[in-house]
């Protein structure tokens, strides 16, 4: 018996942590530091330390997000609701507590500016959670600016200022951001029921969707730039990595109008995400 609790305990922990989330955040971290800066970095123990440290902090991000988000889950997606089912709340906090300054303190095995960059991120991932994510866009722009500082920290680490690394972060920091939108859209219902301020319910559905125009249209441009005037990178590159998954994406959310198409279109960004990542490898 105490064997099956425990596996339902690791089931109820990785679902609440967001494991595959985690996987792709240190995955992210790994190919950044072996294509961009040198692949012998992947025996670099600092590296290991960053890694874990920094998903440590996401892992506490995600469970005090689900803390506080409780009574709004169990109307949008039920079957997903761990707290206070199968893990109380009160050792919620306290994982959240022990996940959040474990990331810190390991921080300072690096450097005390990567322990502070993780305690920043660790007291945003909270701020969010208990108050910046039922307020129109500013949320949606904290966790998409930490999903950037997760790659810029590979920079951080070695100190090489390399230009695709800042290009690689806005490319996550702009996807992450459609997508924070994109799941606002997707759990309208519950937020609304809950007195939520997101973009959706104080915008409407159709001038969200204009905003995620103007994102996706800035988000390219942006990218352009940054490759044009310091990467270089072919052109066959960003067709095939950037430009057919985010013109494939626009088309379904222009005729997106369903719970169930908003959480396709979740599910989309975090594919071009993974895609992106791994293009990296692509990279001469």
């Amino acid at each position: 018996m105490s064997n099956f609790r425990f596996k339902r305990f690791l089931v109820s922990f990785a679902r609440l942590t967001r494991v595959w989330n985690l996987f792709i955040i240190a995955l992210a971290q790994y190919l950044t530091a072996a294509f961009l800066i040198d692949f012998s970095t992947l025996l670099d123990h600092r590296l290991f330390i960053l890694s874990v440290s920094t998903v440590m902090v996401a892992a506490g991000g995600y469970i005090i997000n689900d803390y506080y988000d409780v009574k709004i889950d169990l109307i949008n997606k039920p079957d997903r609701v761990v707290i206070g089912k199968s893990i109380t709340r009160r050792y919620a906090i306290l994982y959240h507590t022990l996940l959040s300054m474990g990331g810190v303190f390991l921080g300072l095995f690096l450097s005390w500016k990567i322990a502070a960059v993780n305690f920043a991120c660790a007291s945003l991932l909270w701020w969010y959670s208990a108050n910046l994510k039922r307020r129109p866009f500013i949320g949606n722009l904290v966790v998409a600016l930490l999903t950037g500082v997760a790659i810029w920290l590979v920079d951080s680490l070695y100190k090489t200022g390399h230009m695709l690394i800042i290009t690689y972060a806005s490319f996550a920091f702009f996807i992450t951001l459609i997508r924070e939108i994109i799941k606002d859209m997707e759990d309208l219902k519950g937020d609304q029921t809950f007195g939520c301020q997101t973009l959706p319910i104080v915008w409407g559905m159709r001038k969200t969707k204009y905003l995620i125009y103007l994102i996706v249209a800035v988000f390219l441009v942006t990218i352009v730039l940054l490759n044009h005037y310091y990467n270089n990178l072919p052109i066959n590159y960003f067709v095939v990595f950037l430009f057919v998954p985010m013109f494939w994406f626009l088309i379904r959310l222009a005729s997106a109008d369903t719970r169930k198409d908003y959480t396709w279109l979740s599910g989309f960004c975090k594919i071009i995400l993974v895609l992106g990542i791994f293009s990296m490898a692509f990279i001469d």
